[in-house]
């Protein structure tokens, strides 16, 4: 039989996850992004679970392909627009609109031969300072994209960089606001954490708000919020089973270079996972896993294909138990892939994307 790990795509709670993104930001369309190959799901995996989503917004050219092979005829946003000129030639045939960011970008438009003029949104660099126009130059960029024969419409947008924190939003829409008054096209600015925390403002929900991490049941504020505060859903589960228990004395040590020593007799269960899977290797003791169900912890450190966990609260489980990594149990228990990832030092962006091509996926409706 095939090893006995399984990541599982749920996509009753896509569906529900971009509902609820939906209910938080009435009157806005929605963008279903799929970057990184739907935040590792899949594409082809989740396409059916995300029809209803106004649009796709993605990175490359060949995830636009696929999202189209797929029967998709509604709006594809590249989100970091074209990196060359004949990446042009192919947002011509497939209908695909697509960011400016830059001069480069215009000049390759200005270029470009087309009879079907281009969808554009025009990204405005407000406070995050990776791509876009400063707020100075914003206007000027606008009005020489609308002197452009190969352009139809610009559509205006810029992305926060502290929607999930304390810092907020409010000096990024001061300046999105002053720099495109009186700009007509309609306006994207609304992340996962805007959408779901300030979209009650029109200025910030806009036309079109652009949810990633809540479509796939991670809270985009955690930990000030988890995904039970705004009533979301885990989409992927990764899930295991014991391959062999071992009973610790006291001075016993787990793992490579016993970062664990048992202070009490223990009894442990070895599973079918390791960091080979995509599991983080930071990962350490006390790091939140099911075991049947029942919260339990790792012990010892991550190895490549194994992980130790404690069978202390579940005295029953042995030799083929499911542990549960991430997402949901048998039972219908659920570990939320953010207690992971903070454990790991990371976020849940990273654990979902990170799951290796090794592990089997089964997708569930």
């Amino acid at each position: 039989m095939p090893r006995p790990i399984l990541a599982t795509i749920h996509l009753d709670a896509l569906r529900h996850n971009l509902a609820r993104v939906r209910t938080a930001a009435p009157d806005a369309k929605v963008w279903a992004v799929v970057k990184a190959n739907a935040y590792g799901h899949g594409i082809e995996r989740v396409y059916e679970a995300l029809r209803a989503a106004d649009g796709f917004a993605l990175l490359d050219l060949d995830e636009a392909e696929r999202v189209r092979a797929l029967g998709w005829r509604g709006p594809i946003l590249l989100l970091e627009g074209v990196f060359e000129a004949r990446d042009l030639e192919l947002c011509s045939r497939l209908g695909l609109w697509h960011t400016i960011h830059c001069d480069e970008q215009i000049d390759m438009l200005a270029a470009h031969k087309t009879q079907q003029p281009h969808r554009v949104f025009l990204k405005m660099n407000s406070g995050m300072n990776r791509l876009g126009y400063s707020p100075e130059r914003y206007r000027a960029a606008w009005a020489r994209l609308n002197a452009l024969p190969q352009v139809e419409e610009i559509s205006l947008m810029t992305h926060f960089s502290d929607a999930d924190g304390p810092r907020g939003i409010a000096h990024q829409v001061a300046a999105f606001r002053e720099a495109t008054r009186d700009l007509p096209g309609e306006r994207s600015l609304s992340n996962s954490a805007a959408a779901l925390r300030h979209s009650a403002d029109p200025d910030v929900r806009g036309d079109w708000v652009r949810p990633g991490i809540a479509v796939y049941g991670s809270a985009p504020d955690y930990p000030e919020n988890d995904i039970a505060h705004w009533d979301l859903r885990p989409t992927m589960t990764l899930a295991t089973r014991i391959l062999g228990v071992q009973d610790l004395k006291p001075g016993d040590t787990v793992g490579y270079g016993s970062s664990f020593t048992a202070e009490a007799p223990v009894r442990i269960g070895v599973v079918a996972c390791g960091y080979a899977d995509g599991y983080p290797r930071h990962c350490s003791t006390g790091t939140p896993v099911l075991v049947n169900g029942v919260r339990s912890r790792l012990i010892g450190r991550v190895s490549m294909d194994m992980i130790a966990v404690d069978l202390t609260p579940v005295p029953s489980a042995g030799f083929g138990s499911e542990v549960t990594m991430w997402g949901r149990a048998g039972n219908g228990a659920v570990l939320p892939i953010d207690e992971v990832a903070r454990a790991g030092g990371t976020l849940g962006y990273e654990l979902m994307c990170a799951l290796a091509q090794r592990v089997p996926v089964t997708v569930e409706t």
